[in-house]
């Protein structure tokens, strides 16, 4: 399997990042029926952003100590490091879009001209990152999956990896912004 999979990357690639997306847009837009999931009680909605917010703060500690482990030279702590986050990130992204399959979208309750030239340009590139993120993501995860550690250095894994590692904690991190300005500050 991992030959097979080692030459279709890229289509791979698109396909779960089509996948992916489809689902998150379709769990924004109410697209995905409620009746296929188990309902929860409110406080398990209600919790939810404050778990997803610690989640990604350490998702963010994970893959800056995947990015040291890296320089290092520490190839198998690398791969355990990032396996990890992206381990955290598919727990963040169920939760997410579970809550936001029966709850929607929070609604931004602080003084209009915050939510206009601050939130909303925030907002704007957290969601451009995170989107870009995933193919990104996907394609360096397979890369390195597909392939004996010491044929990653003569792929791409390492180029794409450090734009992907970039975009994944600035997402990350403006993540936990949108959070504090959803449910702390405002």
């Amino acid at each position: 399997m991992e030959v097979l999979t080692r030459d279709r990357v890229p289509a791979l690639t698109g396909l779960l990042t089509v996948i992916s997306l489809a689902l998150v847009f379709g769990a924004v837009l109410g697209a995905i029926p409620t009746s296929i999931l188990p309902r929860a009680p409110d406080w398990v909605y209600e919790s939810i952003p404050h778990l997803n917010a610690a989640i990604s703060f350490v998702a963010i500690l994970t893959i800056i100590q995947g990015w040291r482990w890296i320089r290092q030279g520490q190839v198998l702590k690398h791969r355990a490091a990032m396996l990890t986050a992206l381990g955290l990130f598919a727990v963040f992204l169920s939760l997410y879009l579970y809550r936001i399959s029966f709850v929607g979208t929070t609604s931004f309750m602080g003084p209009e001209t915050v939510k206009l030239y601050l939130y909303y340009p925030f907002l704007a590139i957290h969601m451009l990152f995170a989107i870009a993120c995933i193919p990104l993501l996907y394609y360096v995860v397979l890369t390195a999956l597909t392939r004996p550690i010491r044929e990653i250095p003569k792929s791409s894994h390492k180029r794409i990896g450090r734009i992907a590692a970039a975009l994944w904690l600035v997402s990350f991190s403006m993540g936990i912004g949108v959070y504090l300005l959803l449910y702390i500050i405002y």
